[in-house]
């Protein structure tokens, strides 16, 4: 699954989420998610992210606050295990940032309404969730600092192909301007799948 749907599923369940247990559940969820998009990127993702996108795979301040087999989140139940594909880097990033933001304010009602040992819990949780936020924004400054590339023009099957970005289709040379028709620019919301795939960039 795509990580915007995950990433809008965390949302929707985060939004009526009542109670400590459960606050803490959903704050797992989304570090989970988020450590599983750092590693999609790490893995596969443009070059600029790669060493922040690693750092946020590697964040596990959530890992002992709730365990994978307890009752609050079952093993099946794992949003982050469903991820296959990073469509839109820059949404995506965009949108976890959202998530984690809206986590740490959770959080923070219940360290504020709690006893003393899930309050500490609470406030590793909200160190944790910074952090990974932290990440989030340095990869979205990164994207907004890359110089815009272009790619090929996409023939009716789909395909890359037809005009290159300074010729008619003619051969001739493209007067200085003239935009390409079809031309895209393949930049930052480069496609990220499996393990196998790679980022759709022009070859």
């Amino acid at each position: 699954m795509d990580a915007v749907r995950l990433i809008e599923a965390g949302r929707r369940a985060l939004a009526v989420t009542r109670g400590a247990p459960a606050v803490m559940a959903e704050a797992w969820q989304a570090q989970a998610l988020a450590r599983a998009v750092g590693g999609r990127l790490a893995g596969c993702g443009p070059a600029e992210l790669r060493t922040e996108a690693r750092q946020l795979s590697e964040i596990g301040g959530l890992g002992t606050v709730v365990a994978l087999d307890g009752p609050a989140v079952p093993v099946g139940a794992v949003r982050a295990s469903l991820l296959t594909e990073v469509t839109d880097a820059h949404r995506a990033l965009t949108d976890l940032g959202d998530l984690l933001g809206e986590v740490g304010i959770a959080l923070v009602g219940v360290a504020c309404d709690t006893e003393d040992g899930l309050y500490w819990q609470c406030i590793e949780a909200i160190d944790a969730v910074d952090e990974s936020l932290d990440r989030v924004h340095g990869m979205l400054r990164r994207l907004a600092e890359s110089p815009p590339e272009y790619g090929h023009e996409r023939g009716p099957d789909g395909e890359h192909g037809g005009e290159r970005s300074g010729e008619h289709r003619s051969g001739e040379p493209r007067p200085e301007g003239e935009r390409v028709p079809g031309h895209e620019r393949d930049g930052p919301r480069a496609v990220v799948r499996g393990a196998a795939e790679s980022v759709a960039r022009p070859s």
